[in-house]
């Protein structure tokens, strides 16, 4: 009897468990890449939803891989520049990602190297770039 208590009381909490990042069967984000030069010289980000543009990102080979025909509609794409950075070891990446029931919400988190740190001493254009899958408006904090 308390092998089947136990065994519902599991099946309960796996069925009744929900997470805001997942859509279906996918997450609901996926970053495809961060890279810490190659991005832009100022700071801004970028919200690409047509078509046309997110065909562009099939330029780069390392995102492109990562780009299905299926998510030309069925994605939004985001571009998270750091801007020009005068030594090594920052990045761009994302906080959080949550889903409400009109748009999705994007937290990004600077990254910054520790006082002290060895860095390289050039400069660096941090950038990052994330699929949402989903087609709703996004917002970026």
């Amino acid at each position: 009897m308390k092998k089947l208590a136990f065994g519902i009381m599991i099946l309960c909490a796996v069925a009744c468990s929900s997470t805001k990042n997942t859509t279906g069967s996918k997450p609901l984000y996926e970053v495809l890449t961060k890279q810490s030069t190659g991005g832009a010289t100022i700071r801004f980000y970028e919200i690409l939803s047509e078509t046309k543009e997110i065909e562009m990102l099939k330029g780069d080979e390392t995102i492109a891989q990562k780009i299905s025909d299926s998510d030309l509609t069925n994605s939004t794409f985001v571009i998270l520049n750091m801007g020009e950075q005068t030594t090594g070891g920052f990045r761009i990446d994302v906080d959080n990602v949550e889903e409400t029931p009109d748009k999705i919400i994007i937290t990004v988190k600077d990254i910054t190297p520790e006082s002290g740190a060895m860095v390289t001493q050039a400069f660096t254009y941090p950038y990052s770039v994330v699929k949402i899958n989903s087609r709703k408006p996004v917002e970026i904090n």
